[in-house]
């Protein structure tokens, strides 16, 4: 049997690993088919990598093309933090017609 499942985008910023990881893992329980980030790259800074200007926008690019394969995106936002970068992937998925749900408590901008 081959289902029919919704894909979805995690976006957020990269420093929220564990959120992440947390998130996938329910959504796949769910039945879901999670695209994520390809790597962490504020959380794993301690390791030593540094992410150039260059591959920081090639990777905002690539996460806007899994978006582009997504049915919608669920936003990492804990304690309602959206930076630049997840801003932006909010708009995007908004201008191309997607899904957007929080996966914590959200506060709508007044």
């Amino acid at each position: 049997m081959i289902g029919e499942y919704e894909i979805i985008t995690l976006c957020g910023s990269t420093r929220f690993k564990k959120e992440f990881l947390e998130a996938q893992e329910e959504l796949t329980l769910a039945g879901k088919i999670v695209l994520s980030v390809g790597l962490f790259g504020h959380a794993d800074h301690k390791y030593g990598r540094e992410v150039t200007p260059q591959v920081k926008e090639m990777l905002d690019d690539m996460h806007k093309r899994k978006i582009d394969l997504s049915d919608g995106i669920c936003v990492i936002n804990p304690g309602d933090y959206i930076g630049k970068s997840t801003a932006s992937e909010i708009a995007y998925a908004q201008a191309t017609g997607k899904t957007v749900t929080y996966r914590y408590p959200h506060q709508e901008a007044k």
